[in-house]
Parts: C-alpha cells; sequence; structure tokens
C-alpha cells in the first residue's frame, strides 16, 4: 500500500468536475464516481484530500503527477481484484471500473495520459463476483427503532440530536436513499390537498413526491427552530440537513451522503446491532412493510421504482427465513446453547 500523502494546492490540477457530467449527466452517478475515484487514489496512490476541502472541490483539483502514477491496466486489475476479495457484488466492481475508466478516458483528452494507456485500462475487465448487489442486512421493527434511538443518543450538542433525529426518522420511515437526503432543500417541503409531502430528487432526473409522516415533521419542526434560533439559513434553495461544527453550531453546508453513512454507522454500533448501511435501511422499510401485508403496488411507490416488477425482484432477494436445519434440531432435541454469541 502507498505511503499516504495530503495533496497540497500545489500539486492541484485537473477539473474533474468540469468535465464529467458529459460523460455522467446524473447527478447520482457523479458522486458515485467521485467516491469510488478517491478510493482508487487512496488505495494505488496514498493520495489523500486536504481536511479543509470537501470531495467535490477536490475533484475538480486534481492532483496530477501523483494521479498518473496510478493510472495503468495493471493497478487497475489489481484494485478491482480487491474490491472482489473483499466481497463487493458485481454491480459495485462495475460502477468502480466505469469510474477508474472515465477517468483515464478525460485525463487522456486532457492530455495529461497517454492515449495506448488510456485504452489498456478500457480493456480490463471486471473479476468475477458474486450477481447484483450484496445482501446487506435486513432489520427488525425493534432494531429500527433502537438504531433511531442510538442516533440521538450519540450526539454531542442539541442541535446534533435534533439533526441526528430528522436523518434517522427519514431513513426509517421514508425509505430515502442517502443521497436523496443529502440533496433535500427546505423547498422540496410542501402541502398538497392538506397532506405534507416531500419532494425527493432520485435516480436519473426523476423526481417523486411522497407522503411526510407526523413524526418526522415533528422532528422537522424541532430542527428548522433550532435552525431559526442559530440564525441558519432556511431558505427553500438550503439544505435540509446540515453539517454540525464543533460546539454545536449549524453550518450553511449541508450534510454529505458520507455524513449520512457515518451517523447511521456509528447509531448502529451503539445500538449494538452490528455494521449497518444506509441502503439497508431502505431495505428494511420495505421488508416490514411487505411482512406486515402491505400491497406491492403501495411498497413500489414508495421505493420509487420504475414499476411493480422491479419492486417483485426488490423483494425476492431479501434474505428470507430457511427453517430446516433449526426443525432438524427440534426433531433430534439438541440443547440449545448460547446462540450469536460471537460477534
Amino acid at each position: 500500500m502507498p505511503k499516504a500523502i495530503v495533496a497540497s494546492d500545489s500539486a492541484l490540477g485537473f477539473n474533474l468536475a468540469a468535465v464529467l457530467p458529459g460523460r455522467a449527466s446524473s447527478r447520482h452517478s457523479q458522486r458515485a464516481y467521485y467516491r469510488w475515484i478517491d478510493r482508487y487514489l487512496q488505495d494505488m496512490a496514498g493520495l489523500q484530500p486536504p481536511k479543509s476541502m470537501t470531495r467535490e472541490q477536490f475533484m475538480s483539483r486534481l492532483p496530477v503527477q501523483p494521479l498518473l502514477g496510478a493510472m495503468n491496466a495493471p493497478q487497475l486489475r489489481a484494485w478491482l481484484g480487491a474490491l472482489a476479495a473483499e466481497g463487493h457484488g458485481k454491480q459495485g466492481i462495475t460502477q468502480a471500473r466505469a469510474s477508474i475508466v472515465t477517468l483515464a478516458s478525460l485525463l487522456a483528452e486532457a492530455g495529461f495520459l497517454p492515449d495506448h494507456i488510456s485504452a489498456g485500462m478500457g480493456n480490463v475487465r471486471p473479476p468475477n463476483a458474486e450477481e447484483g448487489q450484496r445482501p446487506g442486512r435486513w432489520l427488525s421493527v425493534d432494531e429500527l427503532r433502537m438504531l433511531m434511538l442510538s442516533a440521538r443518543n450519540i450526539a454531542t450538542s442539541d442541535n446534533m440530536l435534533l439533526r441526528n433525529n430528522v436523518v434517522a426518522t427519514m431513513l426509517c420511515t421514508m425509505a430515502l436513499r442517502r443521497d436523496e437526503l443529502a440533496i433535500a432543500r427546505w423547498g422540496d417541503l410542501s402541502r398538497q390537498n392538506d397532506r405534507a409531502v416531500l419532494r425527493v430528487h432520485g435516480k436519473g432526473k426523476k423526481s417523486a413526491m411522497i407522503d411526510v409522516p407526523k413524526p418526522v415533521l415533528g422532528a422537522l419542526n424541532q430542527w428548522h427552530k433550532a435552525m431559526i434560533a442559530s440564525d441558519a439559513h432556511t431558505a427553500p434553495e438550503t439544505p435540509l440537513v446540515r453539517r454540525i461544527w464543533k460546539g454545536g453550531r449549524i453550518s450553511k453546508w449541508g450534510l454529505t451522503p458520507d455524513g449520512i453513512w457515518w451517523i447511521v454507522g456509528d447509531a448502529a454500533l451503539h445500538a449494538g446491532i452490528g455494521h449497518v448501511a444506509p441502503h439497508d435501511l431502505r431495505r428494511s422499510v420495505a421488508g416490514a412493510l411487505h411482512e406486515s401485508g402491505v400491497p406491492v403496488d403501495k411498497i413500489s411507490r414508495l421505493l420509487r421504482h420504475a414499476n411493480v416488477a422491479v419492486t417483485e425482484r426488490y423483494l425476492s432477494r431479501l434474505p428470507r427465513s430457511n427453517e430446516g436445519a433449526i426443525l432438524m434440531s427440534d426433531v433430534l432435541r439438541l440443547e440449545d446453547d448460547d446462540p450469536f454469541d460471537f460477534d
């Protein structure tokens, strides 16, 4: 593994943020590419962005010289193999490859990388991996409640508690993707036919209106009052959820998708339910509704899938009870030891 290098202002030079929209028009795709490129730079070039920069700012001033040393087919092939060894699914590895191949192509167009190296990286095929997405976690309703409580308990200030409560409550009831919550604005909230609704900006420039439950409205109202008391702007175009500075001051900057990831992960560890990712909450909402007998078409509308068939495939991938071994142990009358005490 290369030694970690913190990029300095003098080393910055390639504006990926300016040219990537020509290849990946969706903001969701751009953010996903940024995450994989950031990971590649750290893994293969030992390169870390300055702490003062957001990821998007860093992508607008990528350090060319350290980057070029990692841009070749053997290193890309080795990196993709490492991702497969970590258990990343086929979809994730394919997206990771596309991110780096696109970066190589754009560097070649800009004259930084020889065309033959870019072409060689484009010829790298992804390694064998599991089809589709990893199964992930499917949390029970009790585990969702525990996570929501822990999201408040891990807060280090009153404002952080209110912010975390909004994040956890919206994820655990409205099945939002973390990117969707990160880009939500106060202006996306409105009333339609005497119902509180949120306009959700989803994948591929699609948007949908989702009813906002009363507990979520309550959490949002408390958060809104705290923002006003802190002189934080709540104009329609401003972010719904924000970063919190040390001391509890509310930032004008929106909470990033990675920030949402950390809240969920830390809350899950605090609750003692192990590793949980934000998408696990979306999956768990769908699973809980399905088990409760909610019709698939209603679940499909909440998840904002293109059609019910997509939702049915999504639900079919949820971990299902397979109790044959448990029934057999009952037939054999095996004694029960201390189960699941080996984390």
